[in-house]
């Protein structure tokens, strides 16, 4: 959901010290030269303008602009796929918002133009219909996932035991990559039950650890059809080997409201 003024917000009065944190890895470059710009008094569009222009010279994504620019009335996506535009407001959702612009801009454009065609199809509705409530499941709170296929195995099973302590081992060949901005932000001061939205595609191991690439891959790889599946699976990123020091202990997997285990359909593979 867009809204709000430009009131300045969190960006700027959010320091760096948890930077080193390992799900901002993807992000830590970008993040902290805009956070940065906004400490120096930026507002958020200008400071992402002026590090887009810097860092990526060669940038066909889109630009960042006051959420006053978006008309009254007129959808967000609808405005963003018309005018290549993306309104931004202060404050750390929509900071990581266009980090992810930055990181997967061809993904985006392509979210972005699957929302743009559903909204022209069937309007602005109270409900969104399964097209677009994947698409906003993605972009809020998707993660990507490049493992070995037993690791997949295991967590496609829900099997938390195998996946994080018996196969712990394996996620040293394993990479995960937050995509969904809300994702990131819940991420600004963790807790336990953080979940995300695996997307249920293997990232090719053949992409090795070119973001680009992935981005390619993954913009190549979502259609309405594909999203109309549900195409996740729920990842507890706290359990995640090297995230937090609790989950060294085996026991720290126990906790069912967390890592609950499979619905009787998931067992049935339905």
């Amino acid at each position: 959901m867009q809204g709000g003024g430009e009131a300045k917000t969190d960006v700027d009065g959010w320091g760096v010290g948890n930077w080193q944190s390992p799900w901002f890895d993807d992000v830590r470059t970008d993040g902290k030269a805009v956070a940065e710009a906004c400490h120096a008094g930026r507002l958020l569009p200008e400071a992402l303008s002026m590090h887009v222009a810097q860092a990526y010279p060669a940038w066909t994504g889109p630009s960042f602009v006051p959420q006053t620019a978006l008309p009254e009335g007129q959808a967000y996506e609808s405005f963003i796929f018309q005018t290549r535009q993306v309104p931004t407001r202060e404050g750390l959702h929509d900071f990581f918002n266009a980090l992810i612009w930055m990181r997967f801009p061809g993904t985006k454009l392509c979210l972005n133009r699957l929302q743009a065609a559903q909204i022209q199809a069937d309007g602005v509705q109270s409900r969104r219909g399964p097209v677009r409530d994947a698409i906003t499941v993605f972009d809020e709170n998707a993660a990507l996932l490049q493992a070995p296929d037993t690791l997949w195995e295991a967590l496609l099973a829900r099997d938390w035991v195998k996946a994080f302590v018996e196969l712990r081992p394996l996620w040293a060949q394993a990479r995960i990559v937050l995509f969904g901005h809300a994702l990131l932000e819940k991420l600004v001061e963790p807790y336990k039950s953080i979940t995300a939205h695996v997307f249920r595609q293997k990232v090719p191991l053949s992409l090795g650890s070119d973001l680009s690439a992935w981005d390619a891959w993954l913009a190549g790889s979502l259609d309405a059809s594909v999203l109309a599946a549900k195409p996740f699976t729920p990842l507890p990123v706290m359990g995640l080997p090297g995230w937090c020091e609790e989950n060294e202990d085996a026991a720290y997997y126990a906790d069912r409201s967390v890592f609950r285990p499979p619905r009787p359909a998931v067992q049935a593979g339905r």
